[in-house]
């Protein structure tokens, strides 16, 4: 469903931004609305997490909470938003499960944050959701990339700062064909994310002429995959898609004690991960040379990268950390553009804040230029954003990784996305 994104366009060139608080869902722009779990509206922007401390997308929450931290700490060294700092970020585990996820809301909910970065798990994002859209907080994930999103009835509280899978499935695909692949079987998380890209990846080799004998889901929380690696063994593909997490090590050992080799492997960015090899073999990290996979490119930004390092000198891993800087700079600089940290408000100010303005690198920058009334394009750390009417970026580059001899993810190659329409 679109209603919610397209009724918010809609309203935003007929009324008014304390009315577009009613559309939000029942704020009057008058009194503070904590019965549902509404904004304070005391000039003061409070900001939640939700990423993993726990589970298998663990290795992803370092570098998304240090992310955050850093970039509250770069606004509060620019005088913080709207002329006061932001306080100290609330944070919580997603852990991998719903209900683990849901608790965590609960209690950044109850200490009235304005807006809630996270969770990095597509289907812990659509766990908490609906419960963060009824309390009328402006949500952002730097790391959800699952298709669902894009047409999500959110009233317009949710936005991401990572690709779609839409745009990572044909990369997927091109890969895989040019490497002379024509027969693919496709095994998935049964979750949000792992049918997503799965489609996203069969549409796209079937458009370029592949055929896939195989599209097989999986319960993401199985230890069995006897039934799935039979299917795959019995229609003989040339190459085998994981759209798997921490899961896809056991899955694709199976695989490889039914005959097939890793660099038949290929897969996305749930198994892009230091410890992959070790998961496969303790013994022996070479058992998965050649296996490939792609996912939202790593940015190389110098800047952001030394200054990270020197925010949190422990830190080993990026991965989606400018895409979750750039959720809490964006929702900074859309409650400066609305002049109020009311989520209601602020979040008819997301997308423009990220596009069709003059063009700004830094909350300081941005923020000053609207301050003399000027319009304002951010780009981020993550490089441009330009936010499409559902609240995500129409394009971006897509990384090709590819596992060495030594157990090692290399990137072999970034590649543009087709922009989308």
């Amino acid at each position: 469903m679109q209603g919610g994104r397209r009724f918010r366009t809609l309203a935003l060139t007929a009324v008014a931004a304390l009315a577009l608080a009613a559309c939000g869902g029942g704020d009057d722009g008058g009194e503070d609305t904590n019965a549902g779990g509404g904004s304070s509206k005391d000039g003061v922007l409070k900001l939640g997490y939700v990423f993993p401390e726990s589970g298998e997308l663990a290795h992803l929450g370092p570098p998304q909470i240090s992310a955050t931290k850093y970039a509250i700490s770069e606004i509060n060294k620019a005088g913080g938003v709207l002329g006061k700092p932001i306080p100290e970020v609330v944070g919580s585990d997603e852990g991998g499960k719903a209900e683990i996820a849901n608790a965590s809301v609960d209690r950044l909910l109850g200490q009235n944050v304005d807006g809630i970065i996270g969770a990095a798990a597509s289907g812990m994002s659509l766990a908490i959701l609906d419960k963060v859209k009824s309390a009328q907080k402006v949500q952002c994930s730097g790391s959800n990339t699952a298709p669902t999103f894009t047409d999500y009835n959110d009233d317009g509280f949710y936005f991401r700062t990572a690709p779609s899978d839409v745009l990572q499935g044909p990369i997927l695909a091109d890969t895989i064909t040019g490497d002379g692949h024509d027969t693919v079987a496709i095994t998935y998380r049964g979750d949000d994310y792992g049918k997503g890209l799965a489609e996203a990846t069969k549409a796209a080799l079937e458009n370029v002429g592949a055929t896939v004998p195989v599209m097989e889901a999986y319960e993401p929380n199985t230890t069995n995959f006897n039934a799935t690696v039979s299917k795959i063994r019995d229609a003989k593909p040339d190459a085998v898609v994981m759209v798997s997490f921490q899961e896809g090590a056991q899955l694709g050992t199976k695989l490889i004690e039914a005959g097939f080799k890793a660099n038949q492997f290929y897969s996305a960015d749930g198994m892009k991960d230091e410890e992959m090899a070790e998961r496969f073999s303790k013994s022996d990290p070479s058992v998965i040379e050649g296996f490939k996979g792609t996912g939202p490119a790593s940015v190389e930004n110098k800047e952001f990268t030394e200054g990270l390092k020197a925010f949190d000198p422990k830190l080993e891993v990026f991965q989606y950390a400018p895409q979750v800087y750039d959720c809490v700079v964006v929702m900074a600089l859309a409650a400066e553009a609305a002049k109020t940290d009311d989520p209601a408000v602020f979040k008819t100010k997301m997308n423009e804040v990220t596009k069709d303005g003059e063009k700004c690198t830094t909350f300081a920058q941005c923020r000053d230029l609207l301050k003399d009334g000027k319009d304002i394009d951010y780009d981020g750390a993550s490089g441009p954003l330009d936010f499409t009417e559902p609240g995500e970026p129409g394009a971006t580059e897509i990384e090709i990784y590819e596992y060495n001899d030594k157990g090692k993810f290399e990137i072999v190659d970034t590649v543009p996305s087709k922009p989308l329409t």
